[in-house]
């Protein structure tokens, strides 16, 4: 278990969260929200968050995909096209301070629940939606996937090795990074608000997260007009910066500057490396990264991972093993650093992994595990009912 923070006392903590998301992206966002202490209120349809049948694994019926996503949110159970949800959301959206949104372009709008909607309740309100490619343009219409962007923005064309079929980076790198710049969006939105008293309308979509990621390729493009090749473990504009093969496994090793190669090549006993014309810079290592790359590799092979990782380590020299997820589950570095969390009243816990910050050396604590499917319906309503000291979501909507 981590050392929680003082839950009463988490940056977000009185900041409420309106979650129509369902899927990766919008319930990550709202995970980090969540876990920055705002009372997140997720929105369900009546079969659930698809995310929940994201399995095998599942505990009970719910996937550990959808239990890595949205734990600390409550869940309630709507059904957004009947008339008769239309007062509970009213009344739900008028006490948020903020709207999360995954659906398609214009989707919402049609159920009713649109900026137009929320602004029009709720001044003060911060509306974030997140769709595949943005809320305009030929392609605003289109679905979206993490696998789809991941095509479509370019990362798989510069992602695996040249002349092999095309692979997508094996987490949702696109889904988590989206959600991401939304909850960012959202806290700038919230700063801003306590000068201007204003809400604000925030778009972003899988699409840019996408083109994002290839900035530095679009930017190298713009002036010498070639494609990138796939690099494999390598990097496009460093070399050495890959993994090399040695007796018993790969070892990555990146020697990113002319100091760090010299070093290398002093390990590998080849110091003539150093004052080879092919080699004299990395402008000249990456033209010949193909040759380099051979000579390294038939040193490195006369070693095991061990022995030239420490060889390697004592002058300075990055370098890293290959790891796998059981290596990351058993890793002290994790452990130091108090990161993961085994979620209590489990057969077999569930390992869930904290956000990648701290505040005053401590971790953000998981308050609410995750959510069974409507599990808090009854309760937010009748909270907000009382809140407005009413009987139902009727006389709300005919205040």
């Amino acid at each position: 278990m981590n050392r929680p923070a003082d839950a009463d006392s988490l940056p977000l903590t009185g900041m409420k969260v309106l979650d129509l998301t369902r899927n990766v992206a919008g319930p990550y966002a709202s995970l980090i929200l969540a876990d920055l202490g705002a009372d997140v209120v997720k929105i369900e349809a009546l079969h659930g968050d698809d995310c929940r049948g994201w399995g095998p694994p599942f505990i009970g019926e719910d996937s550990l995909t959808f239990m890595a996503l949205n734990r600390n949110k409550r869940s309630v159970a709507l059904d957004l096209r009947e008339a008769s949800s239309h007062a509970t959301m009213d009344a739900l959206v008028s006490e948020s301070d903020v709207v999360l949104s995954s659906f398609r372009t214009g989707a919402l709008d049609t159920l009713g629940y649109g900026w137009e909607w929320a602004q029009k309740l709720n001044p003060k309100i911060i509306y974030a939606s997140i769709t595949a490619f943005g809320d305009r343009g030929p392609l605003k219409d289109e679905p979206g996937y993490d696998t789809l962007i991941q095509a479509y923005a370019g990362l798989m064309s510069v992602t695996g090795e040249d002349g092999r079929p095309p692979v997508r980076v094996g987490v949702s790198i696109i889904d988590q990074t989206t959600g991401m710049w939304a909850a960012m969006a959202v806290l700038a939105a919230l700063y801003e608000r306590e000068t201007t008293g204003q809400g604000r309308k925030i778009d972003t979509s899988l699409y840019e997260t996408g083109i994002g990621w290839m900035a530095t390729a679009i930017a190298n493009y713009s002036q010498d007009g070639v494609n990138p090749t796939r690099c494999g473990s390598g990097a496009a504009s460093i070399v050495p910066y890959q993994a090399f093969m040695t007796r018993d496994g790969y070892l990555v090793i990146a020697a990113g500057n002319n100091q760090l190669f010299a070093k290398l090549a002093g390990v590998l006993m080849q110091k003539q490396w150093v004052t080879d014309p092919r080699f004299a810079s990395n402008g000249h290592r990456v033209e010949a990264r193909k040759a380099l790359a051979e000579l390294i590799e038939e040193e490195t092979q006369k070693y095991t991972r061990q022995e030239l990782m420490g060889l390697l380590r004592a002058v300075g020299v990055p370098c890293s093993e290959l790891r796998e997820v059981a290596d990351l589950h058993s890793d002290p570095q994790a452990a130091a650093l108090e990161l993961f969390t085994d979620l209590d009243g489990y057969e077999v816990p569930p390992r869930l992994v904290s956000l990648p910050m701290s505040f005053d050396g401590r971790r953000l604590p998981i308050r609410l595990r995750p959510p069974s499917l409507g599990e808090h319906t009854a309760e937010v309503v009748r909270e907000n009912l009382r809140s407005r000291g009413l009987k139902s979501p009727t006389e709300w909507s005919q205040q």
